[in-house]
């Protein structure tokens, strides 16, 4: 029998609800194709299967339904997701800083080493290797510097000099584009 962890032992993660535009139109996009085509086909898998008679032994019937239990899940996750998120798009007032959003080019002089990163929200850091969360210790030492800004990250390890060489945006957003 598994014993339930309490939920004040648990560690509070204090994600933030930020995402930027092309985040939000991956996780729409997402939800509409698990709603119009993978569910309405596992719907049909499942009332086919059934109708085979018993139950019990069909692996087609047991399998989609627990096909369908996690299409649910995943919808249920992404509407809370689209209704929570606030999105952020580009403003021209971000520029020279780094802020959400921010391609970011930074350097450690003591180990020679180059890095370009994209600070956004937690539900985007699948979608590409160089994204890292705001909520990172990286990205809040980086929030709101300035190119030349020398940065000090720590981590448990040890801590970390960077510099900003370069801050871009992406300026592709509907609000922005002419």
């Amino acid at each position: 029998m598994r014993r339930k962890i309490p939920e004040s032992t648990l560690p509070k993660l204090n994600r933030s609800k930020l995402i930027t535009r092309e985040g939000m139109d991956r996780l729409v996009e997402e939800h509409n194709h698990l709603w119009k085509v993978e569910r309405p086909e596992t719907t049909k898998k499942v009332a086919w299967a059934a109708s085979l008679g018993d139950r019990s032994e069909n692996a087609d019937y047991h399998y989609n339904k627990k096909r369908l239990r996690e299409i649910d899940k995943r919808l249920l996750y992404l509407r809370r997701c689209i209704d929570d998120f606030q999105v952020i798009d580009y403003n021209p007032k971000q520029e020279g800083k780094v802020m959400f959003g921010a391609w970011v080019e930074i350097e450690n002089l003591e180990k020679k080493l180059k890095k370009r990163l994209r600070l956004v929200g937690y539900e985007e850091l699948t979608t590409n290797k160089d994204y890292i969360s705001m909520d990172s210790p990286m990205a809040q030492a980086l929030h709101q510097k300035q190119v030349g800004d020398e940065v000090i990250v720590e981590t448990k390890i040890a801590n970390f000099t960077w510099k900003i060489n370069s801050i871009e945006y992406d300026k592709g957003s509907p609000e922005t584009k002419s």
